[in-house]
């Protein structure tokens, strides 16, 4: 699987690295990890625990307010929910598949029901409520 041992050292780096932050996502990577919409019309959540998704552009002010932010949260919640991020400038498909018109706009996936949007650079502390309340099901 490895050809050296730079290679090894490479793959452990990007596993932490994705454990511990953000994940950029895909059009391939959505299909696998959140719903694959080509084949299941309706809504099913793939993933094995609840998510977010960002999606933002490069460009975006307020976009790059937050992103430091959902970093933060990547990490305090790493083992409870995942954090992936959509580039609306390179992702075109998965913009307008949710109609996306606003950014950034994050998309909140509970494991066992719908997701709900949220539009803005929304605060740190409301979205640690929101992961809580909605994905976790805290309190």
């Amino acid at each position: 699987m490895f050809t050296t041992f730079n290679d090894y050292n490479t793959f452990i780096y990007q596993l932490i690295r994705n454990r511990m932050s953000t994940i950029q996502l895909n059009k391939i990577g959505f299909l696998k990890k959140i719903a694959n919409y080509e084949t299941t019309p309706e809504w099913k959540y793939l993933g094995d625990r609840p998510a977010i998704i960002d999606f933002y552009a490069d460009w975006c002010g307020p976009c790059k307010i937050i992103a430091p932010v959902l970093e933060e949260l990547a990490k305090e919640y790493k083992d409870q929910i995942y954090i992936y991020k959509v580039n609306t400038e390179q992702e075109f498909e998965l913009a307008e598949l949710f109609n996306i018109r606003s950014i950034p706009t994050l998309l909140l996936i509970p494991m066992d029901e719908e997701p709900q949007m949220g539009q803005g650079a929304i605060p740190k502390h409301e979205l640690k409520d929101a992961i809580d309340q909605f994905l976790l099901k805290k309190g």
